[in-house]
């Protein structure tokens, strides 16, 4: 299956606790940080939640 890169581009302080945790379940634990997973419907709804926290990377 396809992989997708995330990096987290802002910090996780002051957002809510679902939000800190999701980011966390992304595999990311700072400003800066590049994780792959594979592409799924899951790991797209995460993204989804925490899209103000996070890009794609090409």
């Amino acid at each position: 299956m396809a992989t997708i890169k995330i990096k987290q581009i802002k910090s996780k302080i002051g957002y809510p606790v679902d939000q800190k945790r999701t980011l966390q379940a992304l595999g990311l634990h700072r400003i800066g940080e590049v994780v792959e997973k594979e592409d799924t419907p899951a790991i797209r709804g995460m993204i989804h939640k925490v899209h103000h926290l996070v890009t794609i990377v090409e």
